[in-house]
């Protein structure tokens, strides 16, 4: 099974959690990134606000989920990610990956938050000391992403 969800809507783990649990496997890695203050010269991330674009943000996290799948022999992948205004603190992502074995799922469940932060559409946009500014991709990302080709 694989789940895509892209939502403005608070992330429910525990829900999560019962959804990726109900298949029976022996194993389920997740994540779960939070908004971070992430203090710099001008003052802490008041807020951090996520654009996509609809159908296509979706449809790159489905390609990674069934990636991930294939490659682990995984029995599901969920994927949730917020999209619209956040605070510090507040779930921006959750993702899981089920297998027989740990080590499949921790390796998938890294895999796709990896290649997640490069592949899938998503614009940041910061506000800090009450100016907001878009948010440049970072290069510690790419190098996370190409470990997995």
């Amino acid at each position: 099974m694989i789940r895509v969800v892209v939502s403005p809507a608070t992330i429910d783990v525990a829900a999560e959690m019962a959804l990726s649990e109900a298949d029976g496997v022996g194993a389920v890695a997740t994540f779960t990134g939070l908004v971070r203050a992430d203090p710099g010269a001008v003052g802490d991330v008041e807020t951090l606000e996520l654009e996509h674009y609809p159908g296509a943000t979706e449809a790159a996290l489905e390609a990674l989920a069934r990636e991930a799948q294939t490659r682990w022999s995984l029995g599901s992948v969920t994927v949730v990610h917020r999209v619209g205004p956040m605070r510090p603190g507040e779930r921006i992502v959750f993702v899981a990956a089920s297998s027989r074995h740990r080590g499949a799922a921790l390796d998938a469940c890294a895999f796709l938050i990896d290649r997640l932060k490069t592949d899938a559409p998503f614009w940041k946009r910061e506000t800090r000391g009450g100016t907001a500014a878009w948010v440049e991709a970072r290069e510690a990302d790419d190098a996370a992403a190409r470990r997995w080709t």
